[in-house]
């Protein structure tokens, strides 16, 4: 039989991915009605006629560069764009930096993944905060890491708990490879930690040698109380902070551009883990452009508007639920965490309420430990009006309320 004449069948590229991938994705669908998830911002706040005007006269003036990668300049990022984040971090977040400390990267997400590259190895032991950015819970388990998870009152990680962690891991030998916080806007609490608990987390970090990694994506929408200094501002020794920063919660969460800022040598050794050939060079000759102009008056606007937004889901949760649901009243960022009584498991209700329009993140997923996590959740109300606030939460606590009969 000649090869022409064989059975001819369709190639079934599944069966050659590798084992243990995650579910394949569904097919992309309009968002409902009820969006409370993800990290959207307000859409009226975006900035996009400065951004388009910035664009034009950095494109019009150093439009050749887009012929080389890196624009032709360093491979930690454009150097404007550098400049600007050492000015903005120096008088907004107290903390002195170097434009060669700087490494800008694809968004947040980048960051979180490159210093996870240098520092971990499966196996290895994290200490991260116990309710937490569900985005590194996944990576972490992804990398087979193990964690544990340190307890947080109304001003961030308690150090007290923290110290017995660290004691008790010294004891087994075990040397966690960081300390992940979000002491400023923590996601998904809300908090912000005062500078006199960030200096005792600094000086236990130095006492048992174990780094920081301080992810500071919110800390521009602080709009209750001072943006207290970051904690790598305050480590006057030196060398046992990592920091991360994000321009999407600040501008447009598309944009897709964030930065790490660690001792020169970290940095250099984190650029080579960086594979992309740089990060979208539009992207930041249009912020470097933007930012020294605009930043400022823009965050202010923004900030309003999101706290008028956050007062708005507060006021319809506690209007909806009722005094048995307790709802953190968020000192900025775009997000609201709900406890619930013990007993309930806020995942076994979130299906019908997806029927219904309405998606929310389960607090398991967000949490160190999902059986503390369960009977938690969490609300964004960036991009939500005040009339889908309003409806939806009422429609959510209609649900809720269901699942218990």
């Amino acid at each position: 039989m000649s090869r022409d004449q064989g059975i001819k069948m369709a190639f079934d590229m599944t069966t050659m991915f590798r084992p243990n991938l995650p579910p394949a994705a569904t097919p992309w669908e309009e968002p409902p009605d009820y969006a409370f998830v993800g990290g959207n911002n307000d859409a009226d706040s975006i900035p996009f006629g400065s951004l388009a005007e910035a664009a034009v006269n950095v494109l019009k003036r150093e439009g050749k560069s887009l012929a080389t990668y890196n624009l032709g300049g360093s491979p930690l990022g454009y150097l404007p764009l550098r400049e600007f984040l050492v000015d903005a971090l120096g008088s907004r977040a107290s903390m002195a930096v170097d434009p060669n400390e700087i490494l800008v990267t694809s968004g947040s997400l980048q960051a979180l993944d490159l210093v996870n590259k240098a520092l971990l190895t499966r196996g290895d032991t994290v200490i991260i905060e116990q309710a937490t950015y569900g985005g590194m819970v996944s990576k972490l388990a992804g990398l087979g890491v193990n964690w544990l998870g340190v307890d947080l009152d109304e001003d961030g990680i308690v150090p007290a708990h923290l110290e017995q962690l660290l004691q008790s891991l010294a004891v087994e030998g075990v040397t966690p490879k960081y300390i992940y916080t979000i002491p400023t806007v923590q996601n998904p609490t809300g908090s912000v930690m005062p500078a006199d608990r960030r200096r005792e987390i600094v000086r236990l970090a130095h006492e048992y040698q174990v780094p920081i990694f301080e992810d500071d994506c919110y800390a521009d929408l602080v709009w209750d109380g001072t943006r207290p200094p970051t904690l790598r501002a305050l480590d006057e020794v030196g060398g046992a902070v990592i920091y991360c920063g994000s321009f999407s919660k600040s501008i447009a969460p598309a944009l897709r551009v964030g930065y790490i800022v660690a001792d020169e040598h970290v940095i250099l050794q984190l650029s080579t883990l960086k594979t992309d050939a740089g990060t979208g060079a539009l992207e930041q000759l249009t912020l470097a452009e933007f930012a020294p102009t605009h930043f400022d008056d823009h965050v202010e606007r923004l900030m309003t508007a999101l706290k008028a937004k956050r007062d708005v889901m507060v006021e319809a949760v506690e209007r909806e639920f009722g005094p048995d649901i307790h709802v953190t009243r968020p000192k900025g960022g775009i997000y609201v965490w709900l406890t619930f009584p013990a007993d309930v498991d806020t995942g076994s209700f979130a299906a019908e309420a997806a029927e219904d329009g309405i998606l929310f993140n389960p607090g398991a997923g967000w949490s160190a430990h999902p059986e503390w996590g369960k009977s938690r959740l969490r609300l964004c109300f960036g991009d939500a009006t005040p009339a889908a606030i309003n409806t939806g939460v009422a429609r959510l606590a209609e649900i809720y309320r269901a699942s218990l009969s």
